[in-house]
C-alpha cells in the first residue's frame, strides 16, 4: 500500500494580475498539473451538511480548486486519513488514483472546480468503501 503522503499534494498556483484584479492559470501537463486535462466540472450550491465524492478512482487523477468560498476534503488510503481545507482560489489539491475522497463542509459561496485526467467512466469509480478496502488488500489495483 502506498504512503498517503505520496498520493496527494497541495499546489500553490501563481497569482498573476495587477490593479485590475488577479489571474490564476492551471495548465495541463505542467509541473503543477501533471496530466492532460480531459474533463472539467464544478460543484456549487452544496451546504455544509452535504458530503460529495465518497469514491476512489482506478485511473482518474484530480485537482480540486475552491475558486470561491471554502470546503474540506478528507483523503483516505485505507490506512491513514488527511483533511485538507481548500480556502484560497490559488490553492489546488492534487489527488492520485486509488485514494478515497470525501468533499464536505462547503461554505455558502463555495464553488469547487475539479480538473480530471480522464473522461467520465462509471466503471472506474469505486463507490463502496468496503469494496475499496478489499481491493487494496487484494492489490487489485
Amino acid at each position: 500500500m502506498r504512503n498517503i503522503e505520496d498520493m496527494y499534494r497541495i499546489i500553490e498556483f501563481d497569482e498573476l494580475g495587477d490593479e485590475r484584479g488577479n489571474l490564476v492559470v492551471a495548465e495541463g501537463e505542467s509541473d503543477l498539473v501533471p496530466f492532460l486535462i480531459n474533463r472539467i466540472f464544478y460543484i456549487y450550491g452544496s451546504d455544509s451538511q452535504v458530503v460529495r465524492g465518497q469514491h476512489a478512482n482506478k485511473k482518474t487523477q484530480f485537482i480540486l480548486i475552491n475558486v470561491s468560498g471554502t470546503s474540506k476534503v478528507k483523503l483516505d488510503n485505507g490506512k491513514e486519513t488527511r483533511i485538507i481545507e481548500l480556502n484560497k482560489p490559488k490553492m489546488g489539491l492534487f489527488i492520485d488514483t486509488m485514494l478515497w475522497k470525501d468533499m464536505y463542509d462547503f461554505s455558502p459561496d463555495s464553488v469547487l472546480l475539479v480538473l480530471a485526467s480522464e473522461h467520465y467512466d462509471s466503471e472506474e469509480y469505486i463507490r463502496d468503501y468496503d469494496k475499496y478496502i478489499e481491493m487494496l488488500k487484494n492489490e487489485e489495483v
